[in-house]
């Protein structure tokens, strides 16, 4: 079983409304929910702007014409996404970051979304999570997120090799003759093979020591924003977020140095890159953790190493994802191609990684 996230005691009761918001007709709806979240507003005087990054949700924005700094999101959730995000796990997260200042305010659920306070600041791209400055940031935000403890006090476990094989098990007759999608059987590995990787994975992985924490689990580019006048960086989207292997938080965010809608993994960071980044987040994870004293060069080679072994399950992770995705989800994207180079990529750099070795 893995860890459940506990809301901290006297967290505000979030508002729940019965409205069901339709995802070809977003703005209608975010205006139904606005006449109920705040009812002071002239209707009229709304204006809405449609946010197209989504590769999963559609979220507009509203604001009144004369407060443009006080902007509600209304976030309407991607079809069969409940298959992949547990939602009530996602709101226990947001109200987790939210009491230890890591995240906006929650405003309200509705039948298939949610509403929050928007977020000042720029969403990050890939050459900004490279900048000095900004990698110093978001390393330092990643072990204040790590740092908090949101679970009853027994020993948290993660919900990595339950939430890999759940996926698995969704796409499991893609494989077979009732695939909806013949590429599939083409250009993605056997199943035989997916069901050996993951094997050794578990097996592998498990045994590295990495401790279970307070994970985003999705931090790619986009869900970094920075706030420039306060010279800070909050992470948004917390739908993955549970406890998880640190390693693979951090191994994650370094394989989104490579984009999205565009991979190349020739942008992932290099070992000199990746050794400035952990120092940065061991000092501050210490220093959360109130675990004091300096870094050693044996943790800091330590954590290099996982991170990268992790990074290999980071790529089983969103690939199995993306063939979800390919099966269900209404947007324009090519997810099964994503889910190709995932695996691919997985294949390509495993031998180099397994050759890594922990130091003694």
């Amino acid at each position: 079983m893995e860890t459940e996230i506990h809301v901290p005691v006297g967290s505000p009761i979030i508002r729940k409304f019965p409205i069901f918001v339709d995802e070809h007709n977003v703005i209608d709806g975010a205006m139904k929910l606005m006449k109920e979240l705040r009812p002071a507003w002239d209707m009229n005087l709304v204006k809405t702007k449609l946010f197209t990054e989504g590769t999963t949700n559609k979220l507009v924005g509203c604001h009144m014409e004369d407060s443009p700094e006080d902007v509600v999101l209304v976030r309407v959730y991607g079809n069969k996404t409940e298959l992949i995000v547990d939602r009530d796990n996602e709101l226990k997260s947001f109200q987790v970051l939210h009491a230890n200042g890591c995240a906006p305010r929650l405003y309200c659920t509705f039948q298939n979304g949610i509403c929050y306070e928007f977020m000042q600041g720029d969403a990050l791209g890939p050459q900004d999570v490279r900048d000095p400055t900004l990698l110093r940031l978001i390393a330092g935000e990643m072990a204040r997120i790590h740092a908090i403890h949101a679970h009853n006090g027994c020993i948290p476990k993660p919900n990595l090799w339950i939430k890999i094989r759940k996926y698995f098990s969704l796409v499991a007759t893609e494989f077979t003759d009732q695939a909806s999608n013949t590429r599939i059987q083409q250009e993605v590995p056997s199943q035989e093979v997916l069901e050996e990787e993951m094997a050794w994975m578990k097996e592998h992985l498990s045994q590295l020591g990495s401790p279970v924490v307070l994970c985003h689990n999705d931090l790619l580019c986009k869900n970094i924003i920075h706030n420039i006048k306060e010279g800070h960086v909050r992470f948004i989207d917390y739908e993955y977020s549970s406890y998880n292997y640190q390693a693979f938080d951090i191994g994650n965010h370094f394989n989104e140095f490579a984009g999205m809608s565009e991979l190349d993994y020739s942008l992932y960071p290099s070992r000199e890159m990746q050794l400035e980044w952990l120092l940065v987040y061991l000092r501050a994870y210490k220093r959360f953790t109130k675990k004091g004293g300096d870094v050693s060069q044996r943790e800091l080679e330590t954590l290099y190493v996982q991170v990268n072994k992790f990074a290999l399950a980071s790529h089983f992770f969103w690939g199995f994802w993306a063939l979800i995705q390919a099966k269900y989800s209404s947007i324009d994207f090519d997810f099964l191609g994503y889910a190709v180079l995932r695996f691919d990529q997985y294949f390509k750099t495993k031998p180099e990684i397994m050759a890594m070795k922990i130091p003694e």
